[in-house]
């Protein structure tokens, strides 16, 4: 099956009233595990590649954007390439290029009318080219000290305004979770996931999803998200399979043998994910 439009599969996902995981990628293990999984259960995934991945592989994106892409073209299943967390125009369009079906320029931080400006710029340029454009309204924490707080959760109004302003595809909203989380104790406002389902008519994405329950993740697709960002799970599997199997056997030198069980560990994850979130089957 050919590499898929990201904004297609959000647009699906959208409108069937299921959510669509975009999963981390830092290196090939990663890669290979998030597409059997989505194959097992036959299921449409994105595989996302953020800033900080890019900058551990050297600055250089189009190594691991061409695993991605060689893996994507050769899947069974409908697979979308998606660049996470760029906070520079220069990546997003490196990413355009190395054949990435959309990109997320974060400038989340900025005043909100130079946030419009640089992010409507992208728009233009990336849409003449047939590109997806992800945009953020709001602060999601755990990222370079940044906390959330509920002073900056994502206001239905401006986030409807900031995407008629922007044009952008999708929207990154703050709903009270936070990057890098490694328990499990975020609570959404599902009250606010659904105004602002209500408010903003392109594909809301949840950013700091590894650390909500299954019942709250479940619920947040049930009143409007429908792209769920995960990472943090995905290396809390990939990890521990690594540390239990050179705790086993110290003396071990040959990577394969515990990065085959690690690889295995993610694709288990990716496979309750996509179950829990209600994509299994739809590819």
């Amino acid at each position: 099956m050919a590499l898929a439009p990201t904004i297609d599969l959000l647009r699906a996902a959208r409108i069937g009233g299921y959510g669509i995981p975009a999963f981390n990628v830092i290196g090939l293990e990663h890669a290979e595990a998030i597409v059997r999984g989505a194959e097992a259960e036959r299921a449409p995934v994105i595989l996302q590649v953020s800033e900080n991945a890019v900058k551990y592989h050297g600055g250089a994106i189009e190594p691991i954007a061409a695993a991605c892409r060689a893996l994507a073209e050769a899947a069974s299943v409908p697979v979308a390439l998606h660049l996470d967390h760029a906070t520079s125009r220069a990546l997003c369009e490196r990413a355009v290029a190395a054949g990435f079906g959309s990109v997320m320029l974060d400038e989340s931080a900025l005043p909100l009318a130079d946030n419009e400006r640089q992010v409507a710029d992208l728009v233009r340029w990336a849409h003449a080219r047939g590109v997806a454009v992800e945009g953020m309204l709001g602060m999601v924490g755990g990222k370079e000290g940044m906390r959330d707080t509920a002073e900056e959760r994502t206001d239905p109004v401006e986030a409807a305004a900031y995407v008629a302003r922007t044009g952008v595809d999708a929207l990154a909203v703050a709903v009270g979770t936070t990057h890098g989380m490694v328990e499990r104790t975020a609570r959404i406002d599902l009250g606010l996931v659904s105004a602002l389902r209500a408010a903003v008519p392109v594909p809301l994405v949840l950013h700091g999803s590894s650390g909500v329950s299954d019942a709250d993740l479940a619920a947040a697709v049930r009143h409007g998200m429908t792209k769920i960002n995960l990472a943090t799970q995905l290396n809390q599997a990939f990890t521990a399979t690594i540390r239990a199997c050179l705790e086993a056997n110290p003396a071990q030198v040959d990577p394969r043998r515990y990065l085959a069980p690690a690889r295995d560990a993610v694709e288990a994850v990716v496979r309750d994910r996509l179950r829990l979130l209600g994509g299994a089957g739809r590819g």
